[in-house]
């Protein structure tokens, strides 16, 4: 284990931050630790709805942080995921991830940003309540400026300050990000929301190619009255928009007709919000001793429900390379190149899928329908495809 007391910024206090900032306190001890977040530390995030889906390797990390018992209360495993196309297309053409054929309890978990960040904040706040020499806090500090220097980076949050490693983990919407060395705008928007079901079973999710774009049914904690729900994402062109000038009833009636049966009726819909999506990545995760990661590195369609998950698989691999180095910058070189396959691997793959959907060509949604009929006939490829997305590329 490195015994280096290399000074760490970590910029962002969602998620991934977090993760990385607890991570680092357990696996680094020789390491002094600062965690920034423009958000004030008192500000309540446990009510915050947004939707969060874990693949089974995030669920595992949060196990291994001992956060995981505070998350798995509010969380709705996935044990199920149904890939259809909605017809014209390849009748019948599905595809069947289960986790009972993988071996496992779960694929992955669906659960309310705010359970899962709170949780966080809590255990990192315990850790560093109880090494105050080295682990900080600096919520309620907007980070300005971050300045390379040689084996240093200068950090301006009202003060300057010097570290030897800074870790920006702060991404945000696609909408309102300057835009980065890869960005393609797809012209799509993402409605996303909550929904009630009826006759629907539990860990199920629901994947339905449609002509529009996909949309999306992750499986959510059942309500207090024990009615079944599940998060909503629906893709559509932002310049013909089929949704925006819909009322809720209309918007329900036509969510009926996109779903398969197996996925029950739907019931009720919430007030929906729109997102405007598209690519946003670096070409690299390092720069000089600045070190992006999850959203900071890069934005991605939400088709595959992979961004978070590749976000922690990055916090993850950074804290074990840099665990066992002496050299920094080397180490980061490392942490480059053994982040590079899975990373690349899945910007190309949803960055394919967002734009097959705005192709007008003939085939285009027959192609998709062979594509899901062919991984469902061949077990070997089906299951290498679940394992990808519950671990990355390993």
């Amino acid at each position: 284990m490195s015994r280096t007391a290399w000074r760490i910024a970590v910029v962002g206090a969602g998620p991934v931050g977090l993760a990385l900032a607890l991570h680092a306190a357990r696996l680094l001890p020789h390491a002094q630790i600062t965690l920034f977040d423009a958000r004030p530390a008192e500000r309540d995030v446990a009510d915050d709805p947004r939707t969060l889906a874990l693949a089974l390797g995030s669920v595992q990390l949060l196990q291994r942080l001992g956060v995981w018992p505070a998350v798995a209360a509010a969380a709705e495993p996935i044990t199920e995921v149904h890939v259809s196309q909605q017809p014209p297309g390849l009748a019948g053409a599905e595809l069947l991830l289960r986790a009972a054929d993988l071996g496992v309890a779960q694929l992955g978990a669906v659960l309310a940003y705010g359970a899962l960040v709170a949780p966080l904040q809590r255990a990192w706040q315990a850790e560093a309540a109880l090494q105050p020499q080295r682990l900080h806090s600096r919520f309620g500090l907007p980070v300005q400026a971050l300045k390379p220097g040689v084996g240093s980076v200068e950090l301006d949050a009202g003060i300057a300050e010097t570290f030897d490693l800074a870790v920006v983990a702060e991404g945000g919407v696609y909408a309102e990000q300057a835009r980065k060395a890869l960005a393609r705008d797809y012209g799509q928007t993402a409605w996303v929301g909550t929904v009630t079901l009826q006759g629907a079973t539990r860990g199920r999710a629901f994947e339905r190619f449609t002509a529009n774009g996909p949309a999306a049914l992750l499986p959510l904690p059942p309500a207090a009255d024990g009615c079944a729900r599940a998060a909503l994402v629906w893709c559509v062109p932002s310049a013909d928009d089929p949704v925006r000038g819909l009322d809720d009833a209309q918007r329900l009636a036509w969510l009926n007709t996109v779903f398969p049966a197996a996925a029950g009726r739907l019931a009720a819909i919430s007030p929906l919000k729109a997102f405007a999506l598209g690519l946003n990545a670096e070409r690299t995760l390092v720069e000089g001793r600045i070190v992006r990661i999850g959203n900071a590195a890069q934005t991605l369609h939400p088709v595959a429900g992979q961004g978070l998950n590749l976000g922690l698989r990055d916090a993850h691999a950074l804290v074990s390379v840099l665990r066992w180095a002496d050299d920094l910058d080397a180490a980061l070189k490392r942490a480059e190149w053994a982040r590079a396959p899975d990373r690349w691997a899945m910007i190309a793959a949803t960055d394919f899928l967002a734009r097959s959907f705005t192709w007008r060509v003939p085939g285009a949604a027959a192609a998709r329908g062979l594509g899901l009929a062919a991984l469902q006939a061949l077990p070997p490829l089906r299951n290498a495809l679940a394992r990808h997305m519950m671990f990355g590329q390993r």
